[in-house]
């Protein structure tokens, strides 16, 4: 298990850039996740940071949740808005764990309101879904030339240059 704030601490340039691209996207990545018939899909989804996780929290009844509730396997995907990849972007892969503690929910519910004024309060969560990271990648342009950064936990970073 590799919560949030272990994973961006032992994979700096990674996490770094996600969490960029994440903000400069409004939030917005795409979730990869496995349907019921083994068919991958991709949905959006806005992932949020709270109290050093990442969690993938959303509307009831979404078929994406449906998915992570029987398969907990996912992978996120910053939103890519340019070809070139000027601005980087990253990948995240694992597990997601179904958080069951409704007191946590409401902290949550509270935090969001107080950050965005979108009220979940007193709200009952079907999922709250926890990101536990089993590994990531950014893409970037350094010197001229395209690079991939992979990290995983206990192994920490390691950059593949591309031509």
């Amino acid at each position: 298990m590799t919560r949030w704030t272990d994973f961006r601490a032992e994979a700096p340039t990674v996490g770094e850039v996600f969490e960029r691209r994440h903000a400069a996207t409004g939030q917005l990545c795409f979730l990869g996740t496995l349907r019921a018939d083994g068919w991958p899909r991709i949905s959006p989804v806005e992932p949020v940071f709270f109290r050093g996780d990442l969690y993938l929290v959303g509307m009831p009844n979404t078929r994406k949740f449906d998915d992570l509730a029987r398969d907990p396997r996912f992978t996120v995907h910053t939103a890519t808005v340019d070809t070139e990849v000027k601005d980087d972007d990253a990948k995240l892969w694992g597990v997601v764990v179904d958080i069951a503690d409704p007191n946590l929910h409401q902290a949550f519910a509270e935090d969001l309101f107080a950050r965005t004024g979108f009220d979940l309060r007193g709200e009952t969560f079907d999922h709250f879904f926890r990101c536990d990271v089993h590994g990531g990648a950014a893409a970037r342009i350094r010197d001229g030339k395209f690079e991939v950064v992979l990290a995983k936990p206990g192994e920490g970073e390691r950059v593949i240059a591309k031509s």
